[in-house]
């Protein structure tokens, strides 16, 4: 079991950033984080997300009309940003990811179980990043004020990876925070049946 220190840099201490220490993260460290979010659990192993660190001054001009407004600092500041994407495709790479049986009849012309299981997949593998980052020692800033569909047509403009969210990496300013917000306690949100 993970001790206190460990539990509070993945869930109790961390915070989502907006601004940003002017230090660089390294594609060594994107790696490792890719080489950890990896191995969390998708529905028959689908692994539907499509990452894109947007890190050089170039791209990430690239990016700034895509987003809102209110992000726009936040993600400029940020040494990395990340789009999730998620690929409307996986099933093609379900002779690698799940071999033992046709799990790609499954999928192949439902349209409806493809766009649900790539969204939820690709968002269970975006929360497995951002624990990932943290692990390593990365502060998050997860956004969703983006038009997808400029930023699909940008960095995705084969179409069949679409924009789910975008995630800023880096180490976060701790006074740029604002106070933490409250969160629901266990008797509001849980039964137990």
């Amino acid at each position: 079991m993970l001790d206190d220190a460990a539990l509070d840099i993945l869930f109790r201490k961390a915070r989502s950033h907006n601004g940003w220490l002017d230090k660089p993260v390294t594609e060594a460290q994107l790696k490792q984080v890719y080489e950890l979010m990896k191995w969390g659990p998708t529905s028959a192993n689908s692994c539907p997300a499509r990452l894109v660190f947007v890190q050089s001054e170039a791209a990430k001009q690239r990016l700034k009309p895509c987003l809102h407004e209110g992000n726009v600092e936040k993600s400029m500041t940020a040494p990395v940003v990340v789009i999730i994407g998620m690929d409307l495709e996986f099933y093609e790479e379900f002779d690698i990811l799940f071999p033992h049986t046709d799990a790609k009849s499954w999928y192949v012309g439902n349209e409806a179980k493809i766009q649900q299981s790539a969204f939820r997949d690709s968002s269970l593998q975006a929360a497995y990043l951002m624990l990932a980052a943290r692990s390593i020692g990365l502060d998050c800033g997860p956004m969703s004020g983006v038009d997808n569909a400029m930023l699909d047509a940008e960095f995705f403009p084969q179409g069949k990876v679409k924009s789910n969210f975008i995630c800023a990496l880096g180490y976060g300013d701790k006074s740029k925070l604002h106070p933490r917000l409250a969160r629901l306690e266990y008797e509001r949100v849980c039964q137990l049946i």
